[in-house]
């Protein structure tokens, strides 16, 4: 990164001087941290190597407003409080302590600045932005980090260099989707199928998906191909007979492709609708995958799959205790404390969605002509409730846990933060199996993007590994309705 100084404003050199960061340190940078910043993640003062990572006054104080909380910013915010304590004991945070042995510095500037005529409102992140707005008018090397997008465009619009943070951040465009997809031909398509296995190296292509070829990120030096990774599927066409496909699936890093065949029995009610959906049962139903991630607009049938799959393995097939379903409290307006009724009655208007796609699945539409019970769809799910084999709970309580031999399915996963989304998954005991399920166009949480949310970055950090399957759902089967207003819409 290249960062222009200019002119110091003599009137706030001294200031920036007495700090203790020797004049001698030309290469020197400013880190300036937005509060937000070190909510998201904890260990931010630490993520700027050698240089300087300076803490305004008033991240202190809205720090000390976040630690009562019982959410993961408390909890961040302790731990940032933490951290600085322990580097009080080494030196004066207001003149900067070095914590690296190579230069990089952490200190509070507790300097009174004046804010530029734009600034005018004494709020605290205006006076965040003033620390920055003095250091790059002294002079210095400055870049103002935040989460919060007004809060960079405020310090922009002042000639501030700003930038969001970085880390834990991936490419939402090339976002792994799970599979690709060749024209081959015929005969390659006949032999998958004849000899039950395909080596995947040696496959003939003769065209690939532009848009999906290069989506797991990787490729091969000596071939002009993607490189397949372990539970990535290939859809094979024959060019010559549009209707001649193939489907398999890589099940190990350098093993052979499997073919994948046609679901003609319902999962629970439920049959596949696209080739997406067929790359979706197939993960859930493997055993030996015990983390799935499945991403996908609305009404592409993420979230009834996985319950589906959920419902027929706990109900059906007793291979796991439980089905535990969860989802994060971040609601599109007020949250869970406005909804009517005591905490049972607001969980269950939370877990309403949920409780929309068990009733498709006991209903006679669904899975229910497979139970001759004289009950309701609510009698029975009440029933499968207060049973304990069908668990919905927030995942406010998940942390501290220890989750074995149950099917747990977290939907709305692109509302958590890396951190929430690692948390949940170190909770997995022995026996159990995670399915993930989000769409990175929605989020709700102010300080998340389709690139930082927790469910993209766990998509592209375990990509490849034979315990992790992934696939992006591309298309709608909600209903004609609802799949016509996603297209044009």
């Amino acid at each position: 990164m290249t960062l222009s100084r200019p002119a110091p404003d003599q009137s706030l050199v001294g200031h920036i001087e007495h700090l203790g960061v020797l004049d001698d340190r030309t290469d020197l940078k400013f880190f300036v941290l937005d509060t937000n910043v070190l909510l998201h993640n904890s260990n931010a003062l630490f993520m700027f190597d050698d240089n300087c990572v300076v803490i305004p006054f008033p991240v202190i104080e809205e720090l000390d407003q976040f630690k009562k909380n019982n959410d993961d910013t408390g909890r961040n915010a302790r731990q940032v409080i933490r951290h600085l304590d322990g580097l009080r004991k080494k030196g004066s945070l207001s003149t900067g302590v070095e914590w690296n042995g190579h230069g990089g510095m952490v200190l509070i500037d507790l300097g009174n600045h004046s804010r530029p005529s734009a600034l005018a409102h004494d709020t605290p992140d205006n006076a965040i932005i003033s620390v920055a707005h003095a250091y790059m008018k002294a002079g210095r090397r400055v870049v103002f980090i935040s989460k919060d997008i007004n809060a960079r465009i405020k310090s922009d619009s002042l000639g501030v260099t700003t930038e969001d943070f970085e880390a834990q951040k991936v490419n939402a465009d090339k976002l792994y989707t799970g599979y690709v997809e060749w024209d081959v031909n015929a005969d390659v398509i006949n032999k998958l199928f004849d000899s039950g296995e395909l080596d995947v190296d040696s496959i003939e292509i003769l065209q690939a998906d532009d848009e999906l070829e290069n989506t797991n990120g990787l490729e091969d030096e000596d071939v002009d191909r993607p490189t397949i990774l372990a539970n990535q599927f290939i859809l094979l066409r024959d060019p010559v007979d549009p209707s001649h496909t193939g489907l398999g699936r890589r099940h190990s890093p350098d093993g052979a492709a499997i073919p994948v065949g046609p679901y003609r029995k319902p999962v629970f009610g439920v049959l596949p609708r696209n080739v997406q959906q067929i790359m979706a049962l197939d993960l859930l139903l493997d055993e030996n995958v015990k983390l799935i991630t499945l991403l996908g607009a609305a009404g592409s049938g993420k979230t009834l799959l996985a319950l589906a799959a959920g419902m027929s393995a706990v109900l059906n097939e007793e291979k796991y205790d439980r089905l535990l379903v969860a989802r994060p409290i971040m609601p599109m307006g007020r949250d869970i404390g406005y909804l009517p009724g005591d905490i049972d009655e607001k969980l269950s208007a939370w877990m309403q969605p949920i409780f929309d796609n068990l009733t498709y699945l006991l209903s006679t539409r669904g899975g229910g002509s497979q139970h001759a019970e004289s009950k309701t769809v609510e009698q029975r799910i009440k029933a499968l409730i207060d049973s304990g084999r069908v668990v919905l709970e927030p995942l406010t309580y998940i942390r501290g846990r220890s989750i074995p031999n149950q099917f747990m399915i977290v939907d709305e996963a692109q509302n958590l933060t890396p951190h929430e989304v690692k948390t949940i998954a170190t909770r997995v005991g022995e026996g159990t199996k995670l399915i993930l399920t989000g769409d990175v166009q929605q989020i709700d949480n102010p300080y998340l993007d389709s690139s930082s949310n927790g469910l993209s970055y766990m998509i592209e950090q375990l990509k490849g590994s034979p315990l992790v399957g992934h696939i992006r759902l591309a298309k709608s089967e909600r209903s004609d309705l609802a799949s016509l207003v996603a297209d044009r819409l």
